[in-house]
């Protein structure tokens, strides 16, 4: 799933720093809705969406807070996403005797419709300028001065936003790193229940063979809904009906959703630094850990099924990264981002006042990214998630963590502690998804091991956190004897605040007092010297660039809500053209009868029914990331044609730029998803409700 590339052409190079309009192809762009360019689609393919076409398709469009994209599909608060993105709901709602995963859900009246444990959806109602205000809180302030400074004011401006509202949530984000601030207004939702999943077998029919390729015959969809106040959320105002006819070769496409993060304007010493550091590390720990997980699965059928969402994480996640890895050491890449760099340096040089005002900024970037080289492993093993990589040690952090900044004022607390962000965390901290100390001790025990291996067993905290124990029997002795796995003494403490925490004798809240000292202070280098200097001086950069270019370039991605425009549209391998579409029955030709290629029971006896010339699957020229799984494919008319779940390997050098020639989005077309409701799975409340 999104997303990965094994090849970058030099194409892409030409792209990747987008100092100016005329850098830009065609179709390029993951455009703010507040800056869409309607005449750029105007003169490419003779429409212009005006501002109604816009609030609607935004106001439609959903964010799943874990790392997805959706859109709302009825007037009763359907939500239409990924299977891949509701994956760790239908898992969480699995059980030995009863496997969603395997087997598929649907719930045949609304009483059926079961509570995701762990489901945030976000809706864009305002986007709004901050700019200025954000500008001149940091004004002059450089280190921790200027992270402290941008905390308070993003917390300030977030709380008044919200008004304290846990309904909405309030993000100031910053575009072309820095160099504009918008605050992001969402109502929140976090009541959400399944309705229909198909097996997994379809939905990652191909499996890893067939991951970021094309042409594909996947069936990646699932189907939750949206309550409010204990009822289906009221979206008659603002949903995407499906398309009543299929798309052809051609046809102007555009995708609404919430792709998670690009480097195109990066500085070549930030792009050195994930070549040669960041890519490589990541890539042995994720292998290591799919060796962990593989072996774990090999242990029984049950082992399989409890470790099963974390292992095609995995797996999707390294070949992801491998894609990134081996676009950057493409050395055209590398070197035309120099030359682009060469080219903002002189002008830049060329003009007084921006030489006194931004020329320094590529000193500072290059000098917070030998810092990052220096402190990555501890940061990765202490604070980022690397170093202990269990679920009951992630809830001991939070618990631990809340009581410490509870009393804060909003501004100087952690970030996912502000007022605005806690209800997130909180939902995690008191969800009733099953936890496996089986699984928790395999995965806290490998990642002890790396804590121990990376910072060495001389190191001071090393030795205080692992004292005369090795990883394992760490792992199994705070496993085995922590309370946490009952919500009930998660909500006990999560309510009795600091002396509930102070109180509690348990071994996991004990483990985790022990770690939170040396971890916020390698948190604090990083944001002080780090991140701060990075969001300092690419701000620079970006106020550079608005100088000689003006806001015509769209920003990186940030998880916020973009729309791209494109086109349904083939491409030339060097084996020949690739088409556009493949059709239902292409599946059963795909077909081999083993695993990943094997059909499940459902469709192979739903054969003769089927439409085998229904279009299946379709790639189309939109620029889409990571991040962009399950954002709706719409038309013109503003209906939705598909359902995007994938790229194909060249789109991931869509990292660092997009090159139209070979960049494809991959979906779902919603007339497969029709058929395969109405004829393999009778699912007819729901055909009936997406068929209004």
């Amino acid at each position: 799933m999104l997303k990965s590339l094994l090849h970058v052409s030099p194409a892409i190079a030409a792209a990747c720093l987008l100092l100016a309009p005329s850098l830009a192809r065609a179709d390029a762009g993951m455009w703010t809705f507040n800056n869409f360019p309607s005449d750029k689609v105007r003169a490419a393919y003779g429409f212009s969406p005006d501002q109604k076409w816009l609030d609607h398709v935004r106001l439609s469009s959903i964010r799943l807070a874990r790392g997805c994209s959706a859109s709302l599909a009825s007037p009763k608060g359907l939500v239409m996403t990924n299977h891949h993105c509701a994956h760790s709901c239908i898992e969480q709602l699995s059980t030995r005797d009863r496997d969603y995963v395997e087997t598929g859900f649907y719930a045949k009246g609304q009483d059926d419709e079961v509570k995701c444990p762990d489901m945030e959806a976000n809706q864009l109602i305002g986007i709004s300028d901050v700019t200025e205000r954000v500008k001149a809180a940091i004004a002059g302030k450089d280190g921790k001065e200027f992270s402290d400074a941008l905390k308070a004011v993003e917390a300030a401006i977030a709380q008044e936003c919200s008004g304290g509202d846990a309904k909405l949530r309030c993000d100031v984000v910053d575009l072309y790193h820095g160099g504009l601030y918008n605050l992001y207004k969402y109502r929140r939702y976090q009541d959400l229940r399944l309705v229909f999943a198909p097996e997994f077998a379809i939905a990652f029919f191909g499996g890893d063979p067939d991951n970021f390729e094309f042409p594909r015959y996947d069936l990646d969809v699932s189907f939750v809904r949206i309550y409010e106040n204990g009822k289906p959320l009221d979206s008659s105002a603002n949903f995407l009906p499906f398309a009543k006819k299929d798309l052809t070769e051609g046809d102007l496409t555009f995708v609404s959703g919430n792709p998670g993060s690009t480097s195109r304007l990066d500085t070549v010493a930030q792009l050195e630094f994930d070549r040669d550091v960041r890519l490589p590390s990541t890539l042995l720990y994720l292998a290591e850990l799919r060796g962990i997980l593989e072996e774990f699965s090999q242990q029984g059928a049950e082992q399989r099924r409890i470790a099963d969402t974390r292992l095609f994480s995995t797996e999707n996640s390294y070949k992801a990264r491998k894609g990134q890895f081996e676009a950057l050491v493409d050395p055209a890449l590398i070197k035309s981002k120099h030359d682009d760099e060469a080219v903002l340096k002189a002008k830049v040089e060329a003009d007084p006042q921006l030489k006194a005002d931004d020329g320094g900024a590529w000193d500072a970037i290059k000098a917070a990214v030998d810092h990052q080289r220096l402190i990555r492993d501890r940061y990765n093993m202490l604070e980022a998630g690397q170093g202990f990589d269990s679920t009951l040690f992630r809830l001991a952090r939070a618990l631990v963590r809340h009581a410490a900044e509870a009393d804060k004022p909003d501004g100087e607390r952690l970030q996912e502690y502000t007022n605005d962000n806690f209800p997130f965390l909180r939902q995690s901290i008191m969800s009733t998804a099953p936890i496996y100390p089986e699984l928790e001790k395999t995965t806290f025990r490998f990642s002890l091991t790396l804590v121990q291996r990376l910072l060495g067993p001389d190191d001071p905290t090393v030795r205080d956190i692992l004292g005369d124990k090795s990883p394992e029997q760490l792992a199994a002795e705070l496993i085995d004897k922590t309370g946490l796995k009952d919500p009930a003494l998660r909500k006990k403490l999560l309510e009795g605040g600091q002396a509930a925490i102070d109180a509690s004798k348990d071994p996991m809240i004990l483990f985790a007092k022990l770690v939170d000292p040396p971890a916020r202070a390698i948190r604090k280098d990083y944001e002080d010297n780090v991140s701060a200097p990075l969001t300092k001086n690419s701000g620079l950069l970006a106020q550079a660039r608005f100088k000689l270019y003006g806001a015509s370039v769209y920003p990186d991605a940030t998880f916020t809500l973009r729309l791209s425009y494109g086109a349904v549209k083939g491409y030339d391998q060097p084996s020949g053209h690739v088409v556009p579409f493949t059709t239902m029955a292409g599946a059963f030709t795909r077909a081999t009868g083993a695993t990943p290629f094997k059909l499940p029971e459902s469709w192979l006896a739903a054969k003769s029914r089927i439409d085998g010339s229904q279009y299946y699957n379709f790639c189309s020229t939109n620029d889409i990331i990571g991040g962009n799984s399950g954002s709706p494919v719409i038309s013109k008319d503003g209906e939705v044609v598909g359902l995007i779940f994938d790229g194909d390997i060249q789109s991931l050098g869509g990292d660092f730029g997009y090159d139209g020639s070979v960049n494809r989005a991959v979906a779902v077309d919603t007339g497969a998803i029709r058929e395969a409701l109405k004829t393999i799975y009778r699912a007819d409340r729901l055909v009936s409700e997406i068929s209004r």
